[in-house]
């Protein structure tokens, strides 16, 4: 495996984490989600992001509406939280936490 690859399974298991943290924050659009997301560095594409947003509604994990701009353009559909959603963005950040530490602890001793 090349490190291309493996930094894109690496984003692939972080982006539902990274997508509910965001919208945790409060009520987003996509296209807010996807600028938050990689703000950060290429977390989320396009691509990937609208297709795990549509799964986390169907879930139950977020909920959406839609609402159409002040200057007149192309309704935009807002996502939030769930309390289905926001026990799993809980349990989610506990296991990154520990997941994280563990890591750490292999990764970056240099003995």
């Amino acid at each position: 495996m090349d490190t291309n690859t493996w930094q894109t399974q690496l984003r692939k298991g972080a982006a539902e984490l990274v997508v509910l943290a965001l919208v945790g924050k409060g009520e987003l659009y996509g296209l807010q989600i996807l600028q938050g997301a990689n703000g950060a560095g290429d977390l989320v594409s396009e691509g990937s992001l609208y297709p795990l947003l549509n799964r986390l509604e169907r879930d139950g994990k977020l909920t959406a509406r839609w609402s159409m701009t002040e200057a007149g353009g192309h309704p935009r559909k807002y996502y939030a939280l769930s309390a289905d959603g926001a026990a799993l963005l809980d349990e989610m950040r506990t296991l990154w936490r520990g997941f994280r530490t563990s890591i750490s602890t292999i990764v970056e001793d240099d003995r």
